[in-house]
């Protein structure tokens, strides 16, 4: 009997990771748009008055809302609000594999086209300082490169050393991470949005 309700729960849908449901959970769009019959991705430059990450270059999105019915919802929400777009002109393509930046931050990317009649003139100020788009022969034609990042663990000052083996001489394992970069006119684009950029592109080809 135990076993038959294990094998139940174990084949039904789970979470994407363990401590997805405690992670800070982030949904963004990348929105491809028509220009001059060409298709381009649209970018935003954050605003210079934003806490955090000002003037960083970012798809829109953000924090999955407790209101918000999936995460799909949340990435329209957002770009709405971000870019002034009624959310009717948004249209969803599809769902990229979600990026686990950590145990504790997860985003999900959704790809989708939007009307941009209104876009240039209509984008949240407060929290935008100006959108631009790179055309999709372009990218698939560049090569972006990379540059790594050593990521080392710093225990807390009340750390329980004394309840692992080695203690205070406990090796632990640093980590290497890609930072991958996008050189366009003046534009760098890096961090995690280069990455899934990187990822969509490839996808792509």
């Amino acid at each position: 009997m135990f076993l038959d309700k294990l094998k139940k729960e174990l084949n039904q849908n789970q979470s994407l990771f363990i401590g997805e449901e405690t992670a800070y959970r982030s949904a963004i769009l990348i929105p491809l748009v028509l220009v001059n019959e060409e298709w381009h991705i649209l970018f935003e430059v954050r605003s210079f008055t934003m806490r955090k990450q000002p003037g960083d270059i970012s798809f829109p999105g953000g924090r999955i809302d407790a209101t918000d019915a999936s995460p799909m919802a949340a990435a329209v929400r957002e770009t709405t609000e971000e870019l002034g777009v009624d959310p009717k002109t948004i249209t969803i393509v599809g769902q990229l594999s979600s990026y686990i930046a950590s145990s504790s931050f997860v985003i999900y990317p959704f790809v989708a086209t939007i009307d941009t009649n209104q876009i240039m003139h209509s984008y949240n100020k407060e929290e935008v300082e100006e959108v631009f788009t790179v055309p999709l022969q372009w990218l698939l034609k560049y090569e972006p490169y990379m540059h790594l990042v050593s990521v080392e663990p710093v225990p807390s000052l009340d750390f329980p050393f004394d309840k692992i083996v080695n203690g205070t001489q406990y090796q632990w394992r640093t980590r290497t991470m890609e930072e991958w970069f996008f050189d366009y006119d003046k534009y760098t684009i890096w961090g995690l949005t280069a990455r899934i950029l990187k990822h969509f592109i490839e996808k792509i080809k």
